[in-house]
């Protein structure tokens, strides 16, 4: 009787841990964040369908782009969907003194890093003295990935369908080591 309840007792503890978990990061600190959040924007960049920017070819179109904050991030994220316009289509990225023929809204929904972490683990956060965000991986999937999202407007009139590039680099999370699923090139 008394390996019954052992046993019972051990199910519970695993199945009330068993949870997941999503952190955004705030920053883009560290070379890896970069390298997603750059690598997804690229691909949003990429997958500008053509049917929408080839009858622009050969016109000017001011890019008038929108985000919840004006930093560096957004100024790549314009620069690099200027670049694809400019070489894929042929179409004259001008700024917002020199008269264009098109007008084109951007809104950013998304760009940056998140984290998950989904598996089995014990939290030590309720330990006196031990960071709050402090666990033992008995088995877990971390997953880091760079997001890019967005929207567009082509005068005023023509709504895009919502593009979305995700760029993610996963390991599983084991007691003593984590092993790497995949990685960036």
């Amino acid at each position: 009787m008394p390996l019954v309840r052992l046993a019972v007792v051990l199910f519970l503890v695993i199945v009330l841990t068993a949870c997941g978990s999503r952190q955004v990061q705030d920053s883009l600190v560290g070379s890896t964040a970069q390298r997603l959040v750059s690598y997804a924007i690229d691909d949003l960049a990429r997958s500008l369908p053509e049917s929408d920017f080839a009858p622009l070819s050969g016109q000017r179109l001011r890019i008038e782009s929108h985000f919840l904050e004006n930093g560096d991030l957004r100024a790549y994220a314009d620069q690099r969907l200027a670049m694809e316009l400019s070489s894929r289509f042929g179409i004259e990225v001008v700024d917002g003194l020199i008269p264009a023929d098109h007008v084109l809204a951007v809104f950013y929904t998304s760009l940056g890093t998140d984290q998950d972490s989904r598996g089995f683990f014990l939290p030590l956060g309720f330990v006196p003295g031990v960071a709050e965000t402090m666990q033992i991986n008995l088995i877990t999937l971390e997953q880091f990935h760079g997001v890019a999202e967005m929207y567009y407007y082509i005068d005023q009139d023509q709504r895009s369908d919502i593009l979305q590039s995700r760029q993610r680099t996963d390991a599983l999370g084991l007691p003593i080591i984590t092993i790497p699923l995949n990685t960036l090139p």
